[in-house]
């Protein structure tokens, strides 16, 4: 069962995504969506292959459970669209789509880990290095770093207060174009490689002179 907490963010999640598709329906998806129950809710991610099903195959020779993916390991394969900032080995920072604030950005653990303890520690220094930056580019008056869990995949918020906002602040739809023009100041910059020439040796060759003839 979905935590009834999480269901408005999970809604906004979804609505959020559908608004970058080109359905012809998705007008009326958006309505379905929000008029959902909690049972009706979990049964369109599950069908949807968004949240982990405990549920057991029709086929009773099958024993094992199905494992669809969760929105954040669709970001992380590829299969969702996102606006990645950085990654690390086991971790990628993308850009909250729904955020609280300005730069409001999502550190996702590239396992799907359901607990905290589980979340590797080069996460939080990612975390720690888009703060830093957020901090520099923005100006806000502080950054919170802070885990939480979405879809049963344990992420880490990096939340900019301006003024003062927390983790429990009214959150707002941003557009694309928005969500572009922040990546492009966050994200982690390619290197570019310098390929030296290779120095060439100079050949003095003895130049010859016919002897002098007194």
């Amino acid at each position: 069962m979905l935590p009834k907490e999480q269901i408005p963010q999970i809604k906004q999640q979804l609505i959020a995504q559908l608004e970058n598709t080109n359905l012809p329906n998705k007008e009326e998806i958006k309505k379905n969506i929000e008029a959902m129950n909690e049972n009706q809710l979990e049964e369109f991610l599950i069908q949807n292959k968004l949240i982990k099903s405990s549920k057991k195959d029709s086929d009773p020779n099958n024993t094992e459970e199905t494992q669809p993916q969760c929105i954040f390991c669709s970001i992380v394969s590829g299969k969702a669209q996102s606006y990645k900032i950085d990654e690390n080995k086991n971790s990628i920072a993308v850009l909250e789509i729904n955020p609280i604030s300005k730069a409001h950005a999502l550190i996702t653990p590239k396992e799907h880990f359901s607990s905290a303890e589980k979340i590797p520690k080069n996460a939080f220094s990612l975390a720690k290095r888009i703060a830093k930056k957020i901090k520099t580019k923005f100006k806000p008056k502080n950054v919170i770093i802070s885990s939480s869990n979405l879809f049963g995949h344990e992420i880490i918020n990096v939340l900019p207060v301006y003024k003062n906002e927390t983790l429990n602040s009214q959150r707002h739809r941003e557009k694309p174009e928005e969500l572009e023009k922040i990546q492009k100041i966050l994200e982690k910059k390619k290197r570019v490689k310098i390929i030296k020439k290779p120095k060439t040796e100079k050949i003095e060759k003895e130049i010859w002179l016919p002897k002098r003839i007194p």
